[in-house]
């Protein structure tokens, strides 16, 4: 059955997926299996994506902890001086400071615009790593599959002919053990010590049995 991305990404439709640059068993199964150029740019990409977010979520504390500050220091200055000198020292400090409390605002609004749109830049680019991991996956499974089969294969074919070859090995050996005791029956043992026998048949004990009879009783006669 052949597959599709478009078919893998319908299958993720409204499921809660893992971010899978974070996932250690992703990056060991790809360490293992290997990888493709749109794997490792989405990664970075993902990666990049997930090094912002934490960016601005450090960079808002930040600018928080700041606006307090300021705020502090506001408070701090109003009616601090009596004489004009000081007052109007005073009041340049909290104009200052509260300049700098609107452009940290103005950042945080931004930062948070764009946190708003972070997240689904981070599923979408994270989905679409899944997406092609999963082809990855599918096409790794598919091959091995292909060669398993073939590999099964050839093993069923070998134990058909190897059991067929068993029986032929029994068959012959059965023949060579009827042969061989047939002509030792007839031409003796003498005779048949000239053949060059690599392979001497079980059943020419029984008749080596026979033929030590045969003498026995003659050499018993010839006592007589």
């Amino acid at each position: 059955m052949g597959y599709s991305e478009e078919k893998f990404r319908e299958a993720l439709e409204g499921k809660k997926i893992p971010t899978l640059v974070l996932d250690n068993k992703w990056h060991k199964l790809f360490k293992k299996m290997g990888t493709t150029d749109d794997i490792i740019r989405l990664e970075g990409e993902l990666t990049n994506l997930l090094k912002r977010q934490g960016k601005i979520n450090t960079d808002i504390k930040g600018l928080k902890k700041l606006k307090s500050d300021l705020m502090d220091g506001i408070v701090n200055n109003m009616g601090d001086s009596d004489d004009a000198a000081g007052k109007k020292a005073a009041d340049l400090k909290i104009a200052e400071n509260k300049r700098l409390i609107d452009e940290a605002n103005e950042k945080i609004d931004a930062y948070g615009d764009e946190l708003l749109e972070l997240p689904k830049q981070i599923d979408e680019v994270n989905r679409s790593l899944m997406v092609k991991s999963m082809a990855l996956c599918y096409e790794k499974l598919s091959a091995n599959t292909d060669e398993i089969e073939e590999i099964a294969d050839w093993i069923h074919n070998i134990r058909i002919e190897l059991k067929k070859n068993i029986i032929r090995k029994q068959e012959k050996e059965y023949y060579n053990a009827e042969l061989y005791s047939f002509m030792h029956d007839i031409f003796g043992p003498v005779v048949m010590d000239l053949f060059d026998m690599r392979y001497e048949p079980k059943l020419r004990t029984s008749g080596e049995n026979n033929e030590n009879d045969t003498d026995s009783r003659s050499d018993e006669g010839a006592g007589s």
